[in-house]
């Protein structure tokens, strides 16, 4: 049997992944999973992993980026590629005393390891800012970064094509005064990352997070002011409102991890300064812990270190406002301002968690610890809506955060793909609107972006929860991603097909995600048949091959390498072919409109401009002849996309089917995953007579019913494509209903021949 693909169900089968990318291991919202969530959250900082990466990283779609930064590491702030040393310190430090509150829950959830590799790179980069005399407080610039929409792996040919420097886009940010704030919550951080690590990383690199944190208070108090901070770039997105409350917060932990009371006595010297109510003396107690306000936080260790009664009425005043005067939505969410509103409430839950379990631990708490656990419950999808606000945790969880490299488009398209290609587990999400109404929007920034701030004080509540109730996370997280499509793929378009010859449009295609990449020696095949031409008498090589059109050849001044376009090529009896190679994949980039597809338009004309060209039985012409393609909204005409045009990537076969049935789903690592063998000798004509029954009777088999609900839909393509990637096992029946073109085999042809069946392109199974 002939196994032919059709331009509309390989352009379906690329969309299959996204249909079934989500599929999560928690699947209760009403029985949060606190294990699973803190896994996830620590997953979502090592996406957040800027320069080179460290090896224990786990996400599949990562990899190095920005390695010209002057101070490697650190963590990218948000769906952007800017180190912000303000609200990543702010972070760090939350993130440590998560770990130093609550260390038990951790470890006994197996995720200690996790949690200390991925504080440690952070401390690791802050430690590295300080330069001894100054101190680097931002690394990349806001604003040139916020002018591309694309994968940070290439984030160089994207501020390039968008006609920017990338020199300039990682732009260092330095000083010796003038930045208190983020000198002090970075002081704060280090300190505080001092004591959560004790005994778990080696100690001369621990003593070493402490030096540099009282040099760096030291500068931050030396002059305190914000004058340098907020009149830089860093203004534009992190704009500081004052610094006597991270001096004060950085000063606590600094006795904390010392034992050194003149920080105790800096740290009393900063009240005086620290916010009042509005038209009152009286210290604020309002709004909440958060990247710009370090108070609440510093005051409740502050009353931790001191047990003076004042201030611990003081944090007692904190925690009553956030349970009786925040606004409260059904399902118990303290709502407490538009942006990014579930921030603010899970780091009140911890904040208000970590007083109940101090400072009032002999005390009737449980107006407090209720609202602890509604806030973080809130947030795992137990609300009205059963709406799950991390991304990757519960049946109802966000697809679309506002993120450049989890969306990874390939246009510097915000709307372009519909959904995200990757799941960027564990991340925070802004939250609802005042109405508690949410929608998965990208484009909506305000409920839908991501952040490392966002997710630091759910960290950390995460790790009271676990202290309380337990859970083990899952051993088997992540889960491989199933990729959306082919990364590298040709549209062909019939541009006049004659007796004279023939003329096709080819796009080679680079919507590279696992990771987004420079693809060298990317190249690909128009297969032909030659009988007519040999029949004549003349010779395969009298065909003349013109190239009319060579988009590579435009990045001649940029030193890119044009095209390579090889003769006639014989492949097996009848059998010619042409290559197009592009050695340098610099050609053809997933960074725009313009970059993402490189053209080349081949004209083969019949020996001597004669006639008697046939097209028809051209083998790679299956899909395109005579075909016009689709205009999109835009009314560009989409070429065909075409298995029959094989993709090569350094030689081996990536994506497409050759003429002896070999193939190639181009979902594989290239490189590193076989594609399937065809046979050695071409094939005959396809023969009319149905292929060997399998075992088993024709009432026994429902083709098609590979999940044994006694339906063919969807999910029965999904787990297919999982047995068919080795991520899942099919029992004997299921491997008898999956074999749809009954040729005694499960093979990708069977996915896609279900998938053409879901979606009406095909009237029956099985296919004859």
């Amino acid at each position: 049997m002939k196994k032919r693909i059709t331009g509309a169900a390989t352009a379906a089968a690329m969309l299959l992944a996204g249909v079934g990318n989500f599929a999560v291991p928690v699947t209760a919202a009403e029985e949060p999973d606190y294990a699973s969530a803190l896994q996830m959250s620590l997953y979502f900082y090592e996406c957040q992993q800027a320069g080179h990466l460290p090896d224990w990283n786990r996400v599949e779609w990562r990899r190095d980026a920005t390695t010209i930064d002057e101070v490697d590491g650190g963590w990218y702030d948000a769906g952007d590629h800017v180190k912000f040393n303000l609200p990543m310190s702010y972070s760090a430090a939350m993130l440590a005393w998560g770990l130093y509150q609550y260390p038990e829950g951790v470890e006994q959830s197996g995720e200690l390891d996790n949690y200390v590799n991925n504080l440690e790179y952070v401390m690791d980069y802050l430690a590295a800012c300080d330069r001894g005399d100054s101190v680097v407080y931002q690394v990349g610039n806001g604003t040139i970064d916020h002018t591309w929409w694309g994968p940070v792996e290439l984030y160089q040919y994207g501020m390039e094509d968008a006609g920017t420097s990338y020199e300039a886009a990682r732009e260092t940010l330095g000083s010796s005064e003038g930045c208190s704030a983020v000198f002090g919550d970075m002081a704060a951080a280090l300190a505080a990352g001092y004591c959560a690590l004790d005994g778990r990383i080696d100690e001369s690199k621990r003593e070493d997070y402490l030096a540099h944190a009282e040099n760096i208070f030291s500068i931050a108090s030396a002059s305190p002011s914000d004058t340098v901070y907020n009149d830089s770039d860093a203004s534009g997105f992190y704009r500081s409102s004052h610094f006597y409350d991270e001096l004060f917060y950085a000063a606590n932990w600094l006795y904390i991890a010392t034992g050194d009371k003149a920080y105790l006595d800096k740290a009393t010297g900063y009240i005086s300064h620290l916010d009042k109510e509005l038209g009152s003396d009286e210290l604020k107690y309002s709004w909440g812990h958060c990247w710009d306000d370090a108070m609440q936080g510093g005051m409740l260790l502050y009353a931790i270190n001191t047990g003076d009664p004042t201030y611990i009425a003081r944090v007692k005043k904190h925690m009553d406002y956030w349970t009786d005067s925040v606004a409260k939505l059904d399902g118990g969410l303290r709502w407490l301002t538009t942006w990014g509103c579930l921030r603010y409430a899970e780091t009140a839950s911890f904040i208000v968690g970590v007083a109940c379990d101090t400072l009032f631990a002999d005390e009737n708490t449980d107006k407090y610890r209720e609202f602890c656990e509604e806030q973080v419950n809130y947030a795992l999808g137990v609300n009205p809506d059963d709406q799950s606000y991390v991304v990757g945790y519960g049946e109802n969880a966000p697809q679309n955060p506002h993120h450049r490299t989890a969306h990874a488009s390939w246009k510097n398209d915000l709307a372009i793909p519909d959904t995200n290609r990757h799941i960027l587990y564990g991340a925070l999400v802004g939250g609802p609107t005042e109405n508690g109404s949410y929608e998965d929007d990208r484009q909506n920034y305000i409920n839908n972006e991501v952040a490392t701030d966002y997710n630091a004080g759910f960290t950390a509540a995460l790790c009271r929860m676990l202290s309380i109730y337990g859970g083990k996370s899952d051993p088997a997280f992540p889960p491989v991603e199933q990729h959306d499509g082919p990364e590298f793929y040709v549209e062909a378009l019939d541009k006049g097909i004659s007796a004279q010859g023939a003329t096709v449009s080819f796009k080679i295609t680079n919507h590279s995600a696992w990771p987004a990449r420079v693809q060298d020696d990317l190249s690909f095949r128009y297969y032909m048949d030659l009988s007519e031409i040999l029949d004549a008498g003349l010779k395969p090589e009298d065909v003349v091959v013109r190239c009319d059109r060579d988009q590579s050849a435009m990045y001649a001044s940029k030193g890119v390498a044009s095209a390579e376009i090889s003769g006639i090529q014989h492949y097996q009896g009848n059998i010619y072919y042409v290559e197009v190679t592009l050695p340098d994949g610099r050609a053809v980039l997933p960074v725009s409109e313009g970059m993402q597809q490189c053209e080349i338009l081949l004209a083969l004309v019949y020996p001597n401009y004669g006639t008697g060209w046939d097209a028809e039985n051209d083998y790679s012409n299956q899909d395109i002849l005579g075909k016009a393609g689709e205009a999109d909204e835009a009314g560009t005409v989409k070429g065909i996309v075409t298995p029959y045009i094989p993709v090569y990537v350094d030689g081996e076969l990536y994506y497409g089917i050759e003429p002896d049935g070999t193939s190639a789903d181009g979902n594989a690592v290239p490189g590193k995953d076989p594609v399937s063998p065809g046979p050695t000798e071409k094939p005959t004509a396809p023969s009319t007579e149905p292929a060997t029954q399998p075992a088993g009777t024709e009432e026994e088999i429902v083709y098609g019913d590979v999940t044994l609900d006694s339906k063919v839909k969807l999910n029965d393509v999904v787990a297919l494509n999982l047995y068919l990637l080795n991520l899942d096992v099919l029992d004997d029946q299921q491997m008898k209903n999956a074999d749809v073109d009954r040729d005694g085999s499960v093979a990708p042809f069977d996915a896609l021949n279900i998938l053409q069946y879901v979606i009406e392109l095909i009237e029956e199974l099985p296919v004859q």
